[in-house]
């Protein structure tokens, strides 16, 4: 039978079928859409969350809300036999810090850490924002329930810690309710500042910023598909990287894609009822999220939200003109959708957190040859089971083809041509869980 290239390219995919790991089906069937529910509406029966409303009510307020998230965070926490670092995380800002600081105020974080067994050090963030706006965001007295934008996922947040504090993990999962966003990243800003200070070894952020809304205002239902927003390349990189692109590619494979493309994988692999979008973007056209401070410091991270929003229910006061329902109220919301997007995030935490680092040094080769070889440092952990490599053509967003190759430091694919192609390199652990896909630094030429 003669050999084609396509026949290789099947015979490897068929050779790297994924290893499931049932724990994941129980995660999916344990988040629990009453829950969410209730911690929505929680959270919206604040009034208001603005990052300069109340801090002294126990009813009303930011104050409130971050002390109730706390509480929560502290249950969780005393139901795992203390499996969880929970506090406040805070930084000043003043009116010289932006035009939508009104005056001096604490911006306060609720941060609850779930410690890794093996690697305490490397950390996956999920992230939801507690602070809430009306029209004016300068407006901290005005009710701005905030259902959607974003109770949802604080919710959501809580909702991941609750399910998979059941679990041991090996890299520490992190869950953290971000104030100040709406008044410009200040909370995500502090916590990422706190994490390089702390010398925080970050797998990704999860930024989740609205994920309960099915009903766009583009006039499309939809309650299965989401998008991932992720930027192409790292804001730190250097000169040099950006030369070495010109001439090997990899405009599209930055750290925080290659993220996204992660946890497309996982929602393939195992809840295909999802669609998940991924869209090659920071954030929205002229927007942000809490990711991206995270982003600016060279960490990964990605914004996960609903596919179509509905901006009469955003960052509007609660009122009807000419017939039209504005405002951000619970009865925007749906529950059974938040929860299935809290999955989403929930199951990509866990298995980043079960996966072995990923291998260094990855290098690349094979410049007018027949075949593209790759090499790299191997991670120093006896449960690795082996490296994986990707490849993919190079106008695909995802990549198509792999082949286990072993437990080595190199490994030649055959008349696959380095021309035609992208390749990346992940770690497998001894239960199937991947590292995210490293895409080579280097060359090389033997």
């Amino acid at each position: 039978m003669k050999i084609t290239l396509s026949l290789i390219l099947v015979f490897s995919s068929i050779l790297c079928f994924a290893q499931t790991d049932p724990r994941i089906y129980d995660i999916i069937d344990a988040v629990s859409a009453k829950r969410i529910e209730k911690d929505i509406r929680t959270l919206a029966g604040f009034g208001t969350r603005n990052t300069f409303s109340d801090t002294i009510s126990e009813t009303r307020g930011i104050g409130a809300a971050r002390r109730w998230i706390k509480a929560e965070f502290d249950k969780i926490s005393e139901d795992c036999n203390d499996c969880l670092e929970v506090f406040y995380q805070k930084d000043l800002v003043t009116p010289k810090d932006g035009s939508r600081v009104p005056h001096d105020a604490w911006v306060v974080n609720v941060v609850a850490i779930q410690k890794g067994t093996k690697y305490p050090d490397r950390y996956i963030i999920m992230s939801g924002d507690i602070d809430s706006r009306a029209s004016d965001a300068m407006d901290y007295k005005t009710d701005a329930p905030g259902a959607n934008d974003n109770a949802s996922g604080m919710a959501g947040t809580i909702e991941a810690a609750r399910v998979l504090s059941g679990y041991k993990f090996e890299s520490s999962v992190v869950y953290v309710g971000l104030s100040g966003e709406e008044q410009g990243l200040f909370g995500g800003k502090g916590l990422a500042e706190y994490a390089k200070k702390n010398n925080w070894e970050i797998i990704g952020v999860f930024n989740n910023d609205m994920i309960g809304n099915i009903e766009g205002v583009d006039g499309v239902i939809d309650n299965r598909t989401f998008r991932i927003f992720s930027e192409p390349v790292p804001p730190t990189e250097t000169e040099e990287q950006r030369r070495m692109r010109r001439f090997y590619g990899g405009e599209v494979d930055g750290i925080s894609r290659q993220l996204a493309r992660y946890i497309h994988k996982t929602i393939r692999t195992y809840m295909p009822e999802m669609n998940p979008m991924m869209v090659y973007r920071l954030d929205r056209f002229g927007r942000g999220g809490h990711h991206r401070p995270f982003n600016d410091l060279g960490y990964a991270g990605v914004r996960i939200m609903e596919a179509h929003e509905n901006y009469n229910r955003q960052h509007q006061d609660i009122r009807t003109e000419n017939g039209i329902a504005y405002g951000d109220v619970i009865e925007g919301v749906n529950f059974d959708y938040a929860k299935k997007l809290t999955a989403v995030n929930a199951i990509n935490l866990a298995a980043l957190a079960w996966a072995p680092p990923p291998p260094s040094e990855v290098a690349i080769g094979g410049v007018v040859e027949a075949s593209a070889k790759l090499k790299w440092e191997k991670v120093n952990d006896p449960d690795v089971k082996g490296y994986k490599i990707y490849w993919r053509y190079t106008t695909s967003p995802q990549w198509e083809f792999s082949r286990f190759v072993g437990n080595t430091d190199h490994f030649t694919l055959e008349s696959i041509v380095i021309d035609n192609f992208y390749f990346g390199v992940a770690t497998v652990g001894r239960d199937g869980h991947e590292s995210v896909v490293v895409f080579p630094s280097e060359t090389f030429r033997d």
